[in-house]
């Protein structure tokens, strides 16, 4: 059996045939991928297939192909796709951890003890990540099995497997948890590494968050259990009583008419209708109550040709064109008027022939409006006066 001589000639590989590869990861759960599908990917050149057979990438049984069992668990767990829960995994890597301690103390050379520390590093971190992907495929697992198989036996029994699968993971997210904390203290107090460090606290992150998954899981298969014990006791009473049926003994040996007629359960009783009556203006103003009103008289087929009523004519009043016109106060041009003069300005505004006429509040509101506007060209005096009732301040052009 060949081999790939490094990575280069593997990822070639892989991509050249990436076409052939996706088909038979898609049709994995089939029971066969036949020979003469894969000779068509290929453009029917058969050295191709030759080639991923001869380094083991596919398998040939027959007249048959499939991925090889190494290539295919690759490409489940890097795309996530993986249903096989693999408990021993972890415990493997958790004794890696252990056993990389000791040697870790027993090694006097500094280099060579770097060497087993970056290996427990490495493993801690492939720790918290194969626990969780363990967990997830647990809890997808339980969802596939409640869902999907038909026989009520094998599921029961599937999820207790699933069950103890889940206490398998427990009881190692626990002994990870002592390795971490009590077991060996004086490794993690004297590899004073920061960055094995910051691995143990995303573990510990991590393997908090496989905690509460797994206490969930735990109620779900719980819950999972009863509903297929109370369904497989409903299906054996169905059962018992069409074999009494069958048997035209179901009267005779059951009190099921009695049973009926004292049950005034909502499902024997017809279901009530609550007719609403709609306004006649709302069915001739909404849109939807005529679109509806449009299918209810196609399915009657009543033969009257309702029309949407059309609103009356508008009065040609409301078409007139009328204009209003407003004078407005130019402030820019009454200023010009009063630097040109010799009067202050409230004498000035009282005396000035606007082109409408305007009232005496009206003028006091301009007066103040001007000196707002304009009051670095105008001189304030300090001289006051007054005139009905209003007292105002002399101001004069500069």
């Amino acid at each position: 059996m060949n081999t790939f001589s490094n990575i280069r000639e593997l990822v070639f590989a892989l991509n050249k045939e990436q076409k052939l590869l996706t088909e038979m990861f898609k049709k994995r759960k089939t029971a066969s991928y036949k020979y003469e599908y894969a000779l068509e990917i290929v453009d029917n050149d058969d050295n191709r297939i030759q080639y991923l057979l001869n380094r083991s990438v596919i398998r040939q049984n027959g007249s048959n192909l499939e991925i090889d069992d190494q290539f295919l668990q690759f490409f489940e767990q890097v795309l996530d796709a993986n249903e096989e829960i693999n408990t021993s995994y972890i415990n493997d890597n958790l004794e890696k951890v252990k056993q990389n301690i000791d040697y870790y103390f027993n090694e006097p050379n500094e280099q060579r003890k770097y060497e087993y520390l970056r290996t427990i590093k490495n493993t801690l971190r492939k720790l918290g990540a194969i626990t969780l992907r363990n967990v997830i495929d647990l809890k997808r697992n339980i969802d596939n099995t409640f869902k999907n198989e038909p026989n009520y036996k094998n599921k029961r029994a599937k999820l207790l497997n699933l069950d103890k699968k889940r206490k398998d993971i427990t009881k190692l997210i626990t002994q990870t948890e002592e390795l971490i904390t009590e077991d060996d203290v004086t490794f993690f107090n004297t590899a004073t590494d920061e960055e094995l460090r910051r691995v143990i606290v995303q573990l510990k992150i991590q393997l908090g968050k496989c905690t509460h998954n797994l206490i969930e899981i735990e109620r779900q298969i719980i819950d999972f259990l009863n509903q297929i014990q109370y369904q497989s006791n409903v299906i054996e009473k169905l059962r018992l009583i069409k074999y009494l049926k069958d048997q035209f003994i179901l009267e005779t040996t059951t009190d099921l008419k009695s049973i009926l007629a004292g049950n005034y359960s909502v499902i024997f009783e017809p279901n009530p209708a609550y007719p609403l009556k709609l306004s006649l203006e709302y069915l001739q103003a909404d849109e939807d109550a005529f679109t509806s009103i449009i299918k209810i008289a196609r399915r009657v087929k009543s033969g009257i040709n309702l029309k949407r009523p059309v609103a009356e004519k508008i009065s040609s009043e409301y078409l007139e064109t009328h204009i209003e016109e407003e004078i407005q106060i130019n402030l820019e041009e009454v200023k010009n008027g009063f630097v040109a003069s010799s009067y202050n300005l409230f004498d000035f505004i009282l005396n000035y022939n606007f082109a409408k006429d305007i009232s005496f509040e009206d003028r006091v509101t301009i007066y103040c409006q001007l000196i707002s506007q304009y009051e670095n060209i105008f001189e304030i005096t300090d001289t006051f006066d007054e005139k009905k009732e209003i007292e105002f301040a002399m101001v004069y052009p500069k």
